[in-house]
């Protein structure tokens, strides 16, 4: 009966879990990889020799960096939510697979990133979400026109 009652609370849910997460997100992991420049960027796109891919490690540590800062921002302010969602999942099983082919460190955390990253674009970024306004203005002006 108690567990009915909080359906109302789903969008309010999904702020908190939003804002927390991709804060979070943001400032344990995207930002120290950032700010630290070249050679933390080659060490983390290293992670690609995993895969057969071993170029371009600069680039793609770069990549993940910055898609991990500015995503975290973006999943706290939901924008672009589904997109940025997808792109972080598919950075967490790079990160994934990487633990398990050196085995270095443990794959546990990546994956369960992955896995909520997934879980939360199929769900959306709800109606506390700047893709929400945008999408409610954008029906507002179709159905004004």
């Amino acid at each position: 009966m108690i567990w009915k009652a909080l359906e109302k609370y789903r969008d309010e849910g999904l702020l908190v879990v939003r804002v927390g997460f991709g804060l979070g997100y943001l400032y344990f992991h995207g930002w120290s990889k950032l700010v630290e420049g070249p050679e933390r960027w080659a060490r983390v796109g290293g992670a690609l020799d995993s895969f057969g891919i071993g170029f371009g490690h600069t680039f793609f540590g770069f990549v993940a960096a910055f898609s991990e800062s500015v995503g975290g921002i973006m999943i706290a302010l939901g924008l672009f939510f589904q997109p940025v969602c997808f792109l972080l999942a598919i950075t967490m099983v790079v990160a994934s697979g990487n633990h398990i082919a050196t085995g270095r460190g443990s794959p546990a955390h990546s994956f369960k990133n992955a896995t909520l990253f997934l879980g939360l674009m199929l769900i959306g970024p709800g109606k506390y979400s700047l893709d929400y306004l945008i999408k409610r203005k954008l029906e507002q002006r179709q159905a004004g026109s």
